[in-house]
């Protein structure tokens, strides 16, 4: 035991051992430079450079457009064109299938293979009926009781909120959702939150809610990549934090197209979400009365 210490001893003090580094002009021996080192001084001034090195080449590879070359990594361009062939190779698909399914049908009425009505048919008897004494006449309680039908809010999507599909002069409508997921925050005006939050995956597909021009397609300091779609009856709606935008300013779309990229972009966000509003004629709207946002 007594001999190991003593080794120990000995090796920690040859790493405290005083050199001299001399630096000596070989044509007159005139001595330029002098300094006094340590293995230790040594290893720790090598181990620092190695640290300094490492950390300049992580900060290069992480914050610059250098990243973009590392083999297995996809940057924004790459994903939104995946996104892209997706939805084409899907829509593709579904083309594929109606004309299969149509030609199909030709092919079987040619060759006289015609399928019989599915709907079975019913005994004579309760096919009969009789109109004897029957009015077909409109009475003038019918009439009043379709005005108040149709005065009615039939077609609102939460009735009671204080607006409508009707109020709105859109009957009957029915708005796509934007993107499916949980709502993180919800509207509210006193706080000025004129719109929901989403929570979803960077990188997922935002659609627009209903058919209508683009009206805003660009950045800003608060909202990131923001879009905004302007509607009929001076309804907008607007998506904001955005990784990128796949549309510009004056492209028609329709409910249901993919018009940006779920993103972190902006001040005002803490994480990957889409912030989604709804506006008629000018006056903010909860998005949650007229869309379901969760599966």
């Amino acid at each position: 035991m007594a001999e190991k210490e003593k080794k120990d001893k000995k090796f920690f003090h040859r790493l405290k051992s005083r050199y001299r580094l001399v630096l000596v002009n070989d044509a007159t021996f005139d001595e330029r430079f002098s300094a006094y080192l340590t293995p230790l001084n040594v290893i720790s001034g090598v181990t620092a450079v190695v640290i300094v090195i490492s950390i300049f080449v992580v900060s290069v590879i992480v914050f610059t457009p250098v990243k973009e070359y590392i083999p297995g990594y996809s940057d924004s361009k790459t994903r939104i064109s995946a996104l892209r062939a997706a939805v084409r190779a899907d829509s593709l698909a579904e083309a594929q299938r109606i004309y299969e399914q149509y030609f199909d049908h030709i092919s079987r009425v040619l060759a006289g293979d015609v399928l019989d009505d599915t709907i079975a048919a019913e005994p004579e008897a309760e096919k009969r009926i009789t109109y004897d004494n029957l009015s077909f006449a409109i009475s003038r309680e019918d009439s009043i009781l379709r005005k108040e039908i149709e005065s009615e809010e039939r077609f609102a999507l939460n009735p009671g909120a204080g607006f409508s599909s009707v109020a709105m002069g859109l009957p009957g409508v029915f708005f796509f959702t934007p993107l499916r997921g949980a709502v993180s925050s919800s509207f509210d005006a006193s706080i000025g939150h004129y719109g929901v939050d989403i929570a979803a995956d960077e990188g997922d597909a935002v659609s627009a809610v209903y058919d209508g021009t683009i009206v805003l397609a660009s950045f800003t300091s608060d909202g990131g990549y923001v879009i905004q779609i302007q509607h009929a009856n001076n309804l907008v709606s607007v998506y904001k934090h955005n990784s990128a935008l796949l549309k510009k300013q004056g492209d028609r779309v329709e409910a249901g197209d993919i018009i940006a990229v779920v993103g972190n972009t902006g001040e005002y966000t803490d994480g990957p979400h889409l912030h989604f509003e709804l506006w008629y004629n000018g006056t903010p709207l909860d998005p949650q009365a007229f869309i379901a946002f969760s599966s």
